[in-house]
């Protein structure tokens, strides 16, 4: 006589449970894969922002001098019928960009020119950590009473510690010049540097505290700073005398005077390319007085970031 076994089914207690621990483990996962995920993002994120250093140093070599923003004859103007082009769309044929360069008219031609173009995103400008970078925007200070898009960057080049406004104001600090922080500066780039009226571009002989103790190239969020796009030259520049990470609040985006300066999506802090094509992690504790001598080209102070 054949005997049948019967299975007991899952009591509504072991089945509670054995939810319970699949729940744990998931919650003891997800916090790991983000992390892994950030750190992936944040790799991405140096390698995006060493290319951009390096691509200064080849424009370097062919012209003999850094890139520059702004135009001859520039006037503070955000409009989008001037020539204001940024120092990243000079750079873009030495990041593969050579067609996107010839398609935005630039140097020569206005900023709106060809929409399409500046409306273009360009992979090797965006931070993967930051979500809301891939729309072109048209509440940026690009084009004041004019709607105008434009796409988005998350990389910007130093201006230096000079700065007269707002909470951080440090003053000319030796800066000859209009404007110091915005129309002048203590750092290798900053808005108008390529204005016939201003100080001009910047050579290597320019970088006396030498190109491993100056910061070239950090980051920004557009959600928090209106002034970011890569065609603009009002938008490509920041100060290291307001410290980083800055405000990140949405409401306080147009803040410009406390916010025209260096943040990120990255926990804890930001990328910084220095000027010899290194990468560091520059974390939000970081001495102010430090962070101010590495924003600067011939300040002639001794700092260290480790």
């Amino acid at each position: 006589m054949s005997r049948t076994v019967r299975r007991s089914a899952f009591t509504l207690i072991e089945l509670l449970v054995v939810i319970a621990i699949i729940a744990i483990l998931i919650g003891l996962l997800l916090p790991a894969v983000q992390k892994v995920r950030e750190a992936a993002a944040r790799m991405s994120c140096q390698n995006n922002i060493k290319q951009l250093a390096i691509a200064t140093h080849s424009y370097h070599d062919a012209v003999n001098q850094f890139p520059t923003s702004g135009a001859p004859g520039y006037v503070d103007n955000n409009s989008v019928n001037t020539q204001n082009w940024s120092w990243l769309v000079k750079i873009l044929p030495y990041i593969e960009q050579d067609n996107l360069f010839r398609a935005t008219g630039a140097p020569t031609a206005v900023l709106n020119t060809n929409p399409t173009a500046v409306q273009t995103n360009v992979k090797t400008f965006l931070c993967p950590s930051d979500s809301n970078n891939t729309t072109p925007r048209t509440d940026t200070n690009i084009a004041y009473n004019t709607t105008f898009a434009v796409a988005m960057t998350n990389y910007k080049g130093v201006s230096g510690s000079a700065w007269m406004w707002g909470s951080y104001a440090t003053g000319a600090s030796g800066v000859t010049g209009t404007n110091p922080g915005l129309d002048s500066g203590n750092g290798w780039i900053y808005r108008s540097n390529g204005g016939q009226n201003f100080p001009g571009a910047r050579t290597m002989a320019s970088i006396t505290d030498g190109t491993s103790n100056t910061f070239f190239v950090g980051e920004d969020v557009a959600d928090f700073n209106q002034h970011l796009s890569w065609p603009h030259f009002n938008s490509c520049t920041g100060t290291t005398a307001i410290p980083p990470n800055n405000i990140n609040t949405v409401a306080s985006r147009g803040d410009w005077p406390n916010v025209y300066s260096f943040r990120s999506r990255h926990t804890n802090g930001l990328n910084f390319a220095l000027g010899d094509g290194s990468v560091r992690f520059v974390t939000n504790s970081i001495a102010l007085s430090t962070y101010r001598a590495f924003g600067t080209m011939n300040g002639g102070e001794v700092a260290s970031l480790d």
